[in-house]
């Protein structure tokens, strides 16, 4: 689908991934709210187009049970199946088929995660499983490390987005290595979205002020003490972010430079 408009963003100012155009640059999950009203509020509140899904964790299927669709509509959000929960490339690769059977999904996020307490991307078995999924004729956004190597060789390996972690999953530490990050955005030619660790807005803002295309979260506003406010902020953070990185910050100096003029002083 094509995003609904936003006003507080430039017109010009979408973003494209796999032909698909948006005007938010924000993306969030649909798990961990206490029940799906809440979720759809939030979700409604964060002025999102794309939404990501847990395939292996809610219920699109069961009209017996509450449907996530009942609450965020599909014919309004892009939804986003993901394989959250999947620690092989076997687990990831089967759960985006069933996906794909289940609900026509072609645009898909892939994550293949490494053991707890850190959940940390498992890289190996993310290439073999994007591997697999390309074959398929999958179009993949692949959540990775914060290694420029490893996101190139995803992007060169046909990803159509690639999305590092600012932090491990569900921490809120935000960013910690803004400089891979900025090395990974520099050196891309496909999207480029921080994924995983986001706290708090000023978390959000960075991401988009170091120049990702997008920044996707769900625990930042799923666990907030006020989901929907939260929602909100976050919104209003991306735009500022992106707004700032349009404009370009004034240079770093380690001397005062004084706003008002030191000559011609009234004496």
């Amino acid at each position: 689908m094509d995003g609904t408009p936003t006003s507080a963003v430039p017109l010009d100012d979408a973003w494209e991934v796999a032909g698909l155009r948006f005007r938010s640059r924000l993306i969030v999950g649909t798990g961990r709210y206490k029940d799906l009203e809440e979720t759809g509020r939030a979700i409604d509140a964060s002025g999102a187009e794309i939404v990501t899904v847990a395939v292996r964790r809610v219920n699109l299927g069961d009209p017996k049970a509450p449907m996530l669709q009942d609450y965020v509509d599909p014919r309004r959000y892009t939804y986003l199946p993901n394989t959250a929960g999947c620690f092989t490339a076997e687990d990831a690769v089967r759960t985006l088929r069933l996906a794909r059977e289940a609900g026509g999904w072609n645009l898909v996020k892939l994550e293949v995660l490494g053991p707890p307490p850190f959940l940390y991307p498992d890289m190996r078995a993310t290439f073999e499983a994007l591997e697999a999924l390309l074959k398929d004729g999958f179009q993949v956004m692949v959540y990775c490390s914060d290694d420029p190597i490893a996101a190139k060789r995803l992007e060169d390996m046909g990803a159509v987005a690639v999305m590092p972690l600012g932090a491990p999953i569900g921490s809120g530490l935000g960013i910690q290595n803004p400089v891979m990050i900025r090395a990974i955005i520099e050196n891309a030619k496909v999207p480029v979205l921080v994924d995983a660790g986001v706290g708090t807005a000023s978390d959000a803002a960075l991401a988009m002020e170091l120049g990702c295309d997008a920044v996707l979260m769900n625990s930042a506003i799923a666990h907030a003490r006020d989901p929907v406010r939260m929602a909100r902020a976050m919104k209003a953070a991306v735009e500022a972010g992106r707004h700032a990185f349009l404009a370009g910050r004034m240079p770093r100096q380690y001397a005062a430079d004084p706003s008002s003029p030191v000559t011609g002083l009234i004496r």
